[in-house]
């Protein structure tokens, strides 16, 4: 279930209580994945963002794999479905920030305006799914929430199609978005093809044995 409310306000912490927290947290750990507090009460972990990205990215050409179309120095590509990466970052990150440094971390050159991060929770046994706006902090949502990916976990995904701001893309992006978007189209046109050639082929030898003299 996609929840489009605005999020929760931000509580903050005491340092005691941040100091607590990451104790606690720490003690739930299953996967070496720490926070670590720092003396001047800033304190830095690792979130894992899932890439659920429907549209092609942009990256420069000499790091690119898979389904692309060229331009210049820059292909543009789908990423594989179930992409999962892991960033270390402090608490002082804002999401803007994180969306950044994931798209610096792919090599994408896409303008970072062109995406959002989501948080998902579980709640009465349903997925509630929150856009998070840019000047909420990551970190500190997955302190709060725990380790437990189930419980709380990250999503990047492209703004809605009423959201995008096509301006943000190149000339360049646009024409290999087009380019990629013509070969789906032709092979999908394809598979049409061959699937109502079969069909008109059962039909005419059908009609063949109908009217086949006795």
């Amino acid at each position: 279930k996609d929840d489009q409310k605005e999020s929760e306000p931000h509580v903050y912490l005491s340092k005691e209580e941040v100091k607590e927290k990451i104790q606690s947290y720490n003690s739930s750990v299953t996967d070496k994945l720490k926070m670590t507090l720092n003396a001047n009460g800033i304190y830095t972990g690792f979130i894992k963002v899932h890439l659920e990205l429907c549209r092609p990215i942009t990256v420069q050409s000499s790091q690119s794999q898979g389904r692309c179309a060229h331009s210049n120095n820059e292909t543009a590509f789908y990423l594989p479905d179930g992409c999962v990466n892991t960033l270390h970052i402090s608490s002082t990150n804002t999401v803007r920030e994180v969306i950044e440094a994931l798209l610096k971390k792919f090599f994408v050159t896409d303008n970072p305006a062109k995406f959002a991060l989501y948080k998902r929770c579980h709640k009465e046994d349903q997925v509630y799914t929150c856009k998070l706006s840019d000047r909420e902090h990551p970190l500190y949502l997955r302190l709060v929430a725990g380790p437990r990916t189930e419980m709380l976990s990250f999503v990047l995904r492209e703004h809605e199609t009423g959201e995008v701001m096509w301006e943000a893309f190149s000339i360049p992006e646009l024409r290999n978005f087009l380019r990629i978007l013509d070969k789906e189209e032709n092979e999908q046109l394809q598979i049409l093809k061959k699937r109502y050639a079969a069909y008109r082929d059962k039909l005419e030898e059908a009609l063949g044995g109908v009217w086949k003299p006795g």
